[in-house]
């Protein structure tokens, strides 16, 4: 696993959320979008990436200002 990071989630419906994945390339993105299909309206969540020293990294759910 030398090539992987951890990634959590804080927020929303991935909240508590935690993946190892594959090390990208360059940057991890800065934005990753959630899309929950369901028998209703399509749901959109936005994830913005932000760096804490447990994890390295965290995407935080992006809260709409009304």
């Amino acid at each position: 696993m030398a090539n992987t990071y951890v990634v959590r989630f804080v927020g929303g419906p991935l909240d508590g959320r935690v993946d190892s994945v594959s090390m990208p390339a360059d940057a991890p993105k800065p934005t990753v979008t959630h899309v929950h299909l369901h028998s209703g309206p399509k749901i959109v969540h936005h994830y913005d990436l932000r760096y804490a020293v447990e994890y390295g990294c965290e995407y935080h759910l992006r809260v709409e200002e009304a």
